[in-house]
């Protein structure tokens, strides 16, 4: 056999073998099975009076008063689902983010440990040139490793 073919066989050899493993290891290190489709866009709760599985425990939830003060400071809370989200190595919540209309107003990174409830309060103040119309709009938006970003808004209306 000259060193041409020997190269060849070897190197054919070593990806027959090493392609299994591989897709074994992914399989191991990451075994919940993934939907593409839901990265292409953001995720919303479709019907937010009978959500499925993956929105009761991805779509952000916001706890806040109805109606608040201009100038006075109110806490906004954001919990990932209304069923706990797990933490874990393989699948966890990377984000929490808050923004009032299209205007940031806060975001926490979390970290893949099974320590955390993925839940962040925010403080906010709102002037009255905020709301022109009396109302803003709040936005939480949460990413998932597995299940990408899920997004939740509410309107709060701003008393002079």
């Amino acid at each position: 056999m000259d060193r041409r073919s020997f190269l060849q066989t070897a190197s054919f050899g070593s990806l027959v073998v090493g392609a299994p493993g591989l897709v074994l290891a992914a399989e191991v290190y990451f075994p919940t099975k993934v939907d593409p489709s839901i990265f292409a866009t953001i995720n919303r709760a479709k019907d937010p009076a009978q959500k499925t599985g993956l929105e009761l425990s991805h779509a952000p939830v916001i706890t806040c008063p109805a109606q608040v003060t201009a100038g006075t400071p109110f806490s906004v809370e954001v919990t990932v689902g209304e069923k706990l989200h797990p933490m874990g190595p393989a699948h966890w919540i990377e984000s929490i983010e808050l923004s009032v209309g299209n205007e940031p107003a806060g975001r926490t990174d979390l970290q893949p440990r099974g320590f955390l409830s993925p839940k962040v309060t925010f403080t906010l103040v709102l002037t009255k040139e905020a709301a022109p119309s009396g109302k803003v709009t709040l936005i939480a938006r949460q990413r998932c490793n597995l299940h990408g970003y899920w997004e939740t808004g509410v309107d709060v209306t701003v008393a002079g």
